[in-house]
């Protein structure tokens, strides 16, 4: 299992954010360093910097008309994954690749011999005498550091030498799990953009999964069965040669947790998204007016970024109003269990981490309330903050002082740690992970906590109200 949040996840990834919420000179500061970040350890070309705010003020839609998604359902699925010049080469030569700034996705509707008897390689058939050979990764998000992720190879020509063993009637859909063990990057890089390259198909496709991890399939099985109705193949189990009547390779990717509804393959926002969450694991709300007593659920950490003083914090949230669940890390894998006790919770509660990706089963109107500790704004905004609007959810930020951070005992009040974290940032990711991520713990001031809590219970108790008439 590797670790997703590399070095090159953590510097790429500042590329895209699709939210503003940084601001001031602490913004400034903090974009200033990105160049630097991102070149630290892959000797990447620095993006010029006026690039920066396109990445930083990407549009979010979260809607889709009844009449775009009518139309979009009647176009052939295979040819929903592609677009323009790529949509006409996929009619004129059967295969095509849709190149975005953050994946990369190849798509056959003609009949194709998929070879898993050692590297999956996928055959199209044509009569021409010179074969091309397209090689792709397929990970949804391409910008990362691919070397864990098997290639897939793509050859087009002849290939009549190859019998196939295993007939299909439904095309093969190819990728990686490549990084798992990170909530938030299991579903960001990997179960959203399955969503958004297959849900079209209405279950009939056979995935074939490279890099195979049977505790990935465990975890997710309820949502790989609404999404395929065949079991997932793993090609190191299966040597053999099989033939499909189209194929894709690689998955579709659209922002941090977010479907963009007129991004191929069209027709999916992220209310659709949190829909089939809601009936994949049954979900009993789907507004946070249907719950009576205001409830709060606060995700405690317990190696970094830990509440130092959590029963004085769970104590003033009691005080507030909200009858309070504190749920460790370790209780976050059981998805089919964990689904179910955010969907009844009013507030999600957390310092910036994984476990606030369960902010996605909150029902509509909730609240998350993300602390944000010293040094991690620009990460909390992008990862979990800027996502909030579109899954219909409200959003409370709480910025940390300087002496709420464990990072003032460790090195004084004065220290660059403290009063210029762009000092560390530019030293590179490992340097900046070691202190802002690992190293730190947070001591909230309760009270100053409680103008946030209690503007969260402000907000459901509104919604309540405006469920009641």
């Amino acid at each position: 299992m590797h670790s997703i949040m590399s070095s090159s996840s953590w510097n790429s990834r500042m590329q895209k954010s699709g939210s503003s919420l940084i601001s001031g000179a602490a913004a400034v500061i903090f974009l200033l360093t990105i160049p630097l970040l991102f070149t630290d350890l892959l000797g990447l070309s620095v993006i010029p910097f006026d690039k920066w705010r396109q990445y930083l003020s990407t549009p979010r839609t979260n809607y889709c008309s009844r009449e775009i998604k009518k139309q979009l359902q009647e176009q052939e699925p295979l040819s929903r994954l592609v677009r323009g010049q790529d949509l006409k080469k996929l009619e004129a030569t059967g295969f095509a690749c849709d190149t975005s700034p953050h994946s990369f996705v190849c798509v056959a509707n003609r009949p194709v011999i998929i070879d898993t008897t050692t590297n999956i390689t996928v055959y199209i058939p044509t009569n021409q005498t010179v074969q091309k050979e397209t090689s792709v990764r397929p990970y949804a998000w391409q910008d990362d550091n691919l070397q864990y992720v098997t290639p897939v190879k793509i050859l087009q020509g002849n290939s009549t030498s190859r019998v196939c063993q295993y007939n299909h009637q439904i095309p093969a859909v190819i990728f990686s799990s490549a990084f798992i063990g990170n909530l938030f990057h299991e579903f960001d890089d990997l179960i959203i953009p399955l969503f958004i390259t297959i849900r079209h198909f209405k279950s009939r496709v056979l995935l074939i999964m490279e890099d195979h991890n049977p505790w990935f399939i465990s975890k997710y099985s309820k949502i790989m069965s609404q999404l395929s109705g065949y079991q997932v193949m793993n090609p190191a189990t299966n040597r053999s040669i099989h033939c499909f009547p189209g194929s894709v390779v690689g998955l579709k990717y659209h922002d941090n947790l977010f479907l963009n509804c007129s991004d191929i393959p069209g027709g999916y926002s992220m209310s659709d998204f949190r829909q089939f969450l809601v009936e994949t694991y049954n979900l009993k709300f789907w507004h946070v007016s249907q719950i009576r007593n205001p409830t709060l659920i606060l995700v405690s950490r317990e190696k970094t970024r830990r509440f130092l003083n959590e029963d004085e914090i769970v104590g003033m949230m009691k005080e507030v109003g909200f009858r309070v669940v504190v749920v460790r890390t370790q209780e976050l894998s059981d998805l089919d269990k964990i689904s179910k006790v955010v969907n009844s919770c009013s507030v999600l509660v957390g310092v910036h981490g994984a476990g606030l990706t369960n902010e996605l089963f909150l029902p509509t109107g909730a609240v998350m309330v993300q602390v944000e500790a010293l040094g991690l704004e620009w990460a909390s905004a992008t990862y979990f903050g800027g996502p909030t609007e579109t899954m219909g959810l409200h959003y409370l930020r709480y910025k940390i002082m300087p002496e709420e951070s464990s990072l003032v005992g460790f090195y004084g009040r004065n220290h660059p740690v403290i009063v210029d974290p762009a000092s560390v940032f530019a030293q590179g990711y490992r340097a900046a992970r070691a202190v802002y991520v690992d190293q730190q713990d947070v001591r909230v001031n309760v009270e100053k906590f409680r103008e946030t809590i209690v503007q969260a219970l402000q907000l459901v108790g509104n919604s309540c109200s405006a469920g009641e008439v």
